[in-house]
């Protein structure tokens, strides 16, 4: 049905969320002394995590704020993160049936890297652009048009997966198809309201659905 799936990662294919929120506050604990609500962080999503950091300690000590999230992040990533359930099956019959796939993530490309190695992801994406590889961030459609372009695809040969309203906004600029996926989604209540594509509550029911969809 699709000739391309471009996947979201944190909160679509990995259970990430907590471990994003714990790394920010880690940064707010050492720089600001206070702790961040998961509101107050989701609040600064959409450029990758410098782009956040800029607004919690300020230009000049992004770098070294960076460096802390991102030694932070990986050295609890083990404990703090995991796959989604069946996630990593839905990506290997894809791969089985032709299917390219990709991700866009707005995470930068140093932390959308740690999980992609820690989880051995690699394997399964031609194409990985994260929020370091765009001049503009989702909902902009950049990165849905980046892959589109690699692959040389039309859009109505793509599909676009994710748990944000940002991805449906980005995924709709781009002309491609949208599945919300709503098993750990932070922005839930406003992605069901959105009026998808394709909406699934479980891997399993993903899976099912690519296995009846695709040749």
């Amino acid at each position: 049905m699709f000739s391309c799936v471009i996947f979201d990662m944190d909160g679509t294919l990995t259970q990430t969320n907590n471990l994003i929120f714990a790394s920010f506050n880690h940064v707010a604990n050492k720089y600001l002394g206070k702790t961040l609500t998961p509101t107050e962080v989701v609040a600064l999503f959409g450029p990758p995590e410098e782009g956040g950091l800029i607004k919690l300690v300020g230009a000049g000590n992004v770098e070294v704020a960076m460096n802390d999230l991102c030694e932070f992040y990986r050295e609890h990533h083990d404990a703090m993160a995991a796959m989604h359930p069946e996630m990593e099956n839905v990506l290997h019959f894809l791969r089985s049936r032709g299917v390219r796939l990709a991700v866009f993530t707005g995470k930068g490309i140093r932390t959308a890297t740690i999980t992609l190695e820690a989880f051995n992801l690699a394997q399964y994406f031609d194409v990985v652009v994260s929020g370091t590889d765009v001049v503009h961030h989702k909902p902009h459609p950049e990165g849905i048009n980046k892959v589109l372009s690699a692959f040389s695809l039309t859009p109505d040969q793509a599909l676009m997966v994710g748990d944000a309203l940002s991805d449906v906004l980005a995924s709709r600029s781009a002309g491609v198809k949208m599945a919300a996926v709503v098993w750990d989604s932070y922005d839930k209540e406003r992605i069901l309201q959105a009026q998808t594509d394709y909406v699934f509550h479980t891997g399993g029911q993903m899976l099912d659905w690519f296995r009846a969809h695709t040749n």
